[in-house]
């Protein structure tokens, strides 16, 4: 009698064995369903002298259904971004031909003209304006005189500017001896959108260059 309790003992401990190494799988599904085959195998084999506590088969059960639920919930909002990121961008394309200020301090040049603006923290008496090369030569350097608080756009006579490349240009400000924090910003035309390689919108500027959505600052 003991042998024949032994070889069924071993035999139902060599099926749990097999059954425990076939969980390869990463699939959702697949690991509830190998979950499920290997509790009614502990089920069935375990010591009728010391049987599996309540609360260990509640745990475990809660443990699979965990990991399965964040597994869906992974899926779905990957699912959710892709979509956002589509609807994102073709709520962009109805900025495309307009005006915008992001952060930035490249002086856009179109028709000779060069255009900029600047955020300026509080009302100014004084604004100046610096415009450098980008080798970081100065070749222009002037007045706006009095300016209002807020976001302020401005352009600059550049027919003489010879210079390769996208000038850039720093804003200072004062209101009398009091210095106004005064913050640089592009001040140009959206020619297109699209993604970049994370999914995150940017736009595409008439001047060429390249912005994150995130950096508009106001829309025109």
């Amino acid at each position: 009698m003991v042998a024949s309790v032994t070889s069924t003992t071993s035999t139902s401990a060599a099926s749990t064995g097999t059954l425990a190494s076939s969980l390869g799988s990463t699939s959702a599904a697949d690991q509830s369903t190998n979950f499920l085959k290997l509790l009614v195998a502990q089920l069935n084999n375990q010591d009728p002298m010391n049987p599996m506590d309540n609360a260990q088969m509640t745990s475990q059960i809660a443990q699979i259904n965990t990991v399965s639920g964040i597994q869906q919930l992974n899926t779905t909002m990957t699912s959710m971004a892709a979509q956002y990121t589509s609807m994102q961008v073709m709520q962009g394309a109805a900025m495309i031909g307009k005006n915008v200020m992001a952060s930035g301090n490249t002086m856009s040049i179109n028709n000779g003209v060069g255009t900029g603006a600047v955020n300026l923290a509080a009302a100014a008496s004084n604004v100046q304006v610096q415009v450098k090369s980008p080798s970081g030569q100065v070749v222009s350097q002037f007045s706006l005189g009095a300016m209002a608080a807020g976001n302020q756009s401005f352009q600059w006579d550049a027919s003489s500017y010879t210079g390769g490349g996208t000038p850039t240009f720093s804003v200072s400000a004062t209101e009398g001896s009091q210095s106004i924090t005064a913050t640089p910003l592009i001040y140009d035309t959206v020619s297109s959108v699209g993604t970049d390689a994370t999914g995150a919108m940017n736009l595409k500027l008439q001047s060429g260059s390249t912005i994150a959505y995130s950096a508009i600052k106001s829309l025109l």
